[in-house]
């Protein structure tokens, strides 16, 4: 290091080291979407348990919603 006006590459912030590992243009959307979808799937996939859990463990309060859920369907105007 010289008189301590030049940092190294390691103390560089992180928003130019991300703009530096980033890919150009259409590719970081194209990945940006992939993750997006990846991690949406992955939140439906535990919200699907989540509800699949607490049905089996409220087994009363799932029969009452899946009751309000066929009225609500019956008395829908297409």
């Amino acid at each position: 290091m010289q008189d301590g006006r030049r940092k190294p590459d390691g103390d560089a912030s992180p928003a130019s080291r991300d703009a530096r590992d980033a890919p150009e243009g259409a590719e970081a959307e194209q990945e940006s979407e992939a993750a997006r979808r990846r991690r949406r799937a992955q939140f439906l996939r535990e919200l699907h348990e989540a509800k699949q859990l607490r049905d089996r463990v409220q087994p009363r309060r799932a029969r009452a919603a899946r009751m309000r859920q066929q009225m609500r369907m019956r008395t829908f105007r297409w």
